[in-house]
């Protein structure tokens, strides 16, 4: 399978790294996606990752999901229309889509979230309730092709839950 993580500067390295590495571990493509053709974006820590290719750029017939990342990225993330058309085309064919901690923001900006089920880092919990999702304050949420989590420390949950969607 061959699955896009969204990048931006200020992603939060783990939820970046660990889904993407975790990915690979199972056999699957990572394809890492930027909201403009920019050669790479660096974390809230400083850290590097190089991108594969443009939101504008990525085809969803080439994508078996996405997985979006927190820390402030997101917040930059949703402010391209193509990250969310590409989010919107990948949740409205029935692939996975997965955000961890401010993730979901995007998932407001891309409409995706009217009538699900859904968490997220508390700070943004009544964006994503107003976005039409019912709030659970758990680890992960799956609802159908849609996994949410709220922090780093959720990523194992995460990412077990993201795994079996792709198996």
């Amino acid at each position: 399978m061959r699955i896009a993580i969204l990048a931006e500067d200020d992603y939060e390295d783990l939820e970046l790294w660990y889904p993407y590495y975790r990915l690979k571990e199972a056999g699957h493509e990572a394809v890492v996606i930027g909201p403009k053709r920019k050669s790479s974006y660096l974390s809230k820590h400083g850290y590097e990752v190089k991108v594969d290719i443009s939101a504008e750029d990525a085809n969803t017939d080439e994508l078996d999901g996405v997985i979006i990342p927190g820390g402030f990225a997101p917040d930059r993330l949703r402010r391209t229309t193509a990250v969310n058309e590409l989010v919107r085309r990948i949740f409205n064919e029935g692939k996975l889509v997965a955000a961890i901690c401010h993730g979901p923001s995007v998932l407001v900006s891309a409409n995706v979230l009217k009538r699900r089920k859904a968490t997220c880092f508390m700070s943004i919990k009544d964006d994503v309730m107003n976005a039409g999702a019912r709030y659970k304050d758990e680890p992960v949420v799956v609802d159908g092709n849609l996994i949410t989590s709220r922090t780093p420390a959720d990523l194992p949950d995460f990412m077990r839950a993201v795994l079996s969607t792709l198996n």
